[in-house]
C-alpha cells in the first residue's frame, strides 16, 4: 500500500469484519464529531483515492478514509446484493462504532455516495457529501421517476461489467497497452481529457485492489430473454447498486435531514444522463447490437434523477447546495482539489484561521437544488 506524507493505516476489527482505515499522523482521536470527516470511495477504487485531499485539510479536523468491503485491505468477505448496499453501510456503522464515532461529516464518492445516503436512512449523520454518486435509484434500467423498466432489471448489475476488464483486474495489469486495462479506464472514464498526476501509479494501485473473487466484484448474473440477455444475480458489488435492490430516493422522508453537498463534474463519462457505462445508452449508440428503442430502454437520467430528489430533499426542509464544476470528470477531488476542498469545508461550517489561504473557486457554480 503506497501511503503518503503524513498518512497512516490500520486494520479496525469490528462484529463484521475487519476493515482498513486510513488516517493522518497526529489527528485527535478524541476530535468531537463535528471536526470528524469520514471519506468512503467509489466503486474499483479504494481509500487511496482520498490522501491528497486528507493531506490537505486543516490539521484541527479528523480526517479518515475507509476501505469497503471486497477493496483496499478490509477483508474480501462476500456482499448480498438483495439488502442493496447495506453490507457496506452496516461496514461502514460498525467500523465508526469500533472507533468511538458516534456520528460524523460523510463524504461518498459515486458507489460511497449510496452507501452515504443509506447509511443516513439508518443511521445519524451530521452532513452528506455527494461526489458524483449513484443515482438515488440505483445504476440503470429506470425511468426519470425511478420506475424499473422492466421487473427484472435487465441490462443492471454485474453483466455491464467487461469481461477483459475483469480479467485484467484480476491479473493486476498495470499496462495501458488495452482499452480495458484499468490504467486506460482510470484514464478515459475516471477523469476529464486533460488530467495528469505524479500519483496515477497510485490511483491504479487502487483500482487493483479490487477483489474479483466470487461475491465480490462484479458479481453473478442471471440470463433473461429480455434485452441485453442478463440481469444482476444476488451477489457481488455491482449487483448491490442494480435498481431491483437498490433505492435510497426514501432521504426525503427522514426527519432529521443532514445538509447535503452535491459536487459532480460535467464531464463525467460514469454518471451522466448520457452515461457511457449504461448499456441502453451504449445501445442507442449502436454500440450494443438489438436495442429495442428509446420507449422499452431509454438510458438512465441519472444526473437528472439525483437533482429531482434533492430538490424533493429540499423542498422537504432539507439544505441541499449543488456543485456542477465545469470541465471536470468523475473524480472531482483529484481534478479540481482546490475547489473540492473549499466547498467541503464550507458545507461542513469550518472556519479556517485568518491564515488559511483561500482556494480559487473558478469553474464553480453554486446553486440551492430548490
Amino acid at each position: 500500500m503506497t501511503l503518503f506524507d503524513g498518512i497512516t493505516a490500520r486494520l479496525v476489527e469490528t462484529h463484521r469484519l475487519g476493515v482498513n482505515v486510513l488516517e493522518r499522523a497526529g489527528d485527535d482521536s478524541s476530535t468531537a464529531p463535528e471536526h470528524t470527516v469520514v471519506f468512503v470511495h467509489g466503486n474499483v477504487a479504494s481509500s487511496l483515492f482520498w490522501q491528497e485531499i486528507m493531506q490537505d485539510l486543516p490539521s484541527e479536523l479528523r480526517v479518515l478514509a475507509v476501505d469497503l468491503r471486497g477493496f483496499g485491505r478490509t477483508e474480501h468477505m462476500p456482499i448480498d446484493a438483495t439488502r442493496g448496499v447495506r453490507d457496506l453501510s452496516d461496514d461502514l456503522h460498525a467500523t465508526l462504532e469500533a472507533l468511538g464515532i458516534p456520528t460524523a461529516h460523510l463524504v461518498g464518492w459515486a458507489l460511497g455516495g449510496g452507501v452515504v445516503m443509506q447509511y443516513a436512512l439508518d443511521h445519524p449523520a451530521l452532513s452528506l457529501t455527494l461526489q458524483a454518486p449513484v443515482s438515488p435509484f440505483g445504476f440503470g434500467g429506470t425511468r426519470r421517476d425511478g420506475a424499473l423498466l422492466d421487473d427484472e432489471a435487465a441490462g443492471t448489475g454485474a453483466g455491464t461489467a467487461n469481461p477483459d476488464f475483469v480479467q485484467r483486474l484480476t491479473e493486476r495489469d498495470a499496462s495501458d497497452e488495452a482499452p480495458t486495462s484499468p490504467r486506460s479506464v482510470f484514464r478515459a472514464a475516471y477523469v476529464a481529457a486533460g488530467y495528469t498526476s505524479e500519483h496515477e501509479d497510485v490511483w491504479v494501485e487502487a483500482m487493483l485492489s479490487t477483489s474479483t473473487a466470487r461475491g465480490n466484484y462484479p458479481g453473478e448474473t442471471v440470463t433473461t430473454p429480455t434485452w441485453p440477455g442478463y440481469a444482476p444475480g444476488r451477489t457481488g458489488v455491482l449487483n448491490t447498486v442494480s435498481p431491483k435492490f437498490f433505492d435510497v430516493s426514501g432521504i426525503v422522508d427522514l426527519p432529521d435531514k443532514p445538509p447535503v453537498l452535491w459536487i459532480h463534474g460535467t464531464a463525467d463519462a460514469i454518471v451522466s444522463d448520457a452515461s457511457f457505462s449504461d448499456v441502453n445508452h451504449l445501445g442507442a449508440l449502436g454500440v450494443v447490437p438489438g436495442w429495442p428503442g428509446a420507449e422499452t430502454a431509454p438510458a438512465q437520467p441519472m444526473v437528472s434523477q439525483t437533482r429531482d430528489v434533492l430538490a424533493a430533499y429540499s423542498a422537504a426542509g432539507g439544505e441541499v447546495t449543488e456543485i456542477a464544476v465545469e470541465g471536470a470528470g468523475h473524480c472531482v477531488h483529484l481534478e479540481r482539489p482546490a475547489s473540492f476542498r473549499r466547498a467541503l469545508l464550507t458545507h461542513i461550517g469550518y472556519v479556517g484561521r485568518p491564515a488559511d489561504p483561500a482556494p480559487p473557486t473558478e469553474a464553480i457554480i453554486l446553486r440551492s437544488a430548490d
